[in-house]
């Protein structure tokens, strides 16, 4: 698929403070552009939110960051027209009762709506929908996503797919709109071993085909990855992918989770 070049990321004592106290606080580090970024804490320590302010959803309290060398929160709108969100509980989530084919057209729409160009929206309707089945087919390659081995094809239903498969999907529909940098929460929630891996390579290689990733782990990031830890206390780690070095540091003072998501937009906004 081609994908933008991917956005840098950057954070200098970066903080967000909700209404139950600090969701994080001084998370410090820099990805280049084409990163795979893992955020790895247990829950409850911040990671949603974090992701969220980085990707111009949420306002930071305190810091500085930059994506794809827009500041936040100033470029906040800027930054959200080349990040696109994947899977991320009460914030973008898939509907149950809606098919593989319903999201995908959905998604499709909206897309062509809010980047097309007029000149675009002139064109023939056939060709519009060849367009856009085109770049629906891309973003399902990208991520690995076959609907003729669903149970029901294209007409499955959200519900009935296995949690990988939602993966791929919440992935795919993000790709759509071909953005420089995908955020993807709870990105090893409720996978075995194998299927980690799995959802590991995928996002990994969306990293090697230039876009950068920022995804939320429970478990051990991989070695390769940009690792940004969060958790009660202070903690300190440094992630060596090769070609970055990159130390942060994240104090979480209070027991603000990330169920408390919808708090901290309350308290600090949407910027």
């Amino acid at each position: 698929m081609d994908s933008p070049h991917g956005a840098a990321v950057t954070a200098g004592n970066l903080g967000l403070k909700g209404p139950r106290g600090w969701a994080f606080r001084d998370v410090t580090f820099s990805a280049g552009p084409g990163s795979l970024v893992a955020v790895e804490g247990p829950s409850g320590s911040g990671r949603t939110c974090l992701l969220l302010t980085l990707t111009g959803r949420m306002r930071p309290s305190e810091g500085r960051a930059e994506t794809g060398g827009l500041r936040l929160p100033r470029r906040a709108a800027a930054v959200r027209r080349i990040a696109a969100l994947g899977p991320v509980p009460g914030v973008s989530e898939l509907d149950p009762a809606l098919t593989v084919a319903e999201h995908l057209r959905e998604r499709a729409l909206l897309q062509r709506r809010y980047d097309g160009s007029l000149r675009a929206l002139l064109r023939p309707r056939r060709e519009r929908a060849a367009a856009a089945g085109a770049r629906i087919d891309a973003a399902l390659d990208a991520a690995g996503l076959a609907p003729a081995t669903l149970p029901k094809a294209e007409r499955t239903c959200v519900r009935d797919l296995e949690r990988l498969e939602a993966l791929r999907l919440s992935v795919a529909l993000a790709l759509i709109g071909r953005p420089a940098l995908i955020a993807v929460d709870d990105a090893d929630l409720k996978l075995s071993d194998a299927e980690r891996a799995e959802a590991w390579e995928l996002l990994r290689a969306l990293a090697a085909d230039g876009t950068t990733v920022l995804a939320v782990c429970s478990g051990p990031a991989p070695k390769d990855a940009v690792t940004v830890r969060t958790g009660a206390g202070t903690t300190e780690s440094t992630a060596d992918t090769g070609t970055t070095s990159t130390t942060s540091t994240t104090k979480n003072s209070t027991d603000t989770d990330d169920e408390g998501t919808a708090d901290a937009f309350a308290a600090t906004g949407r910027s």
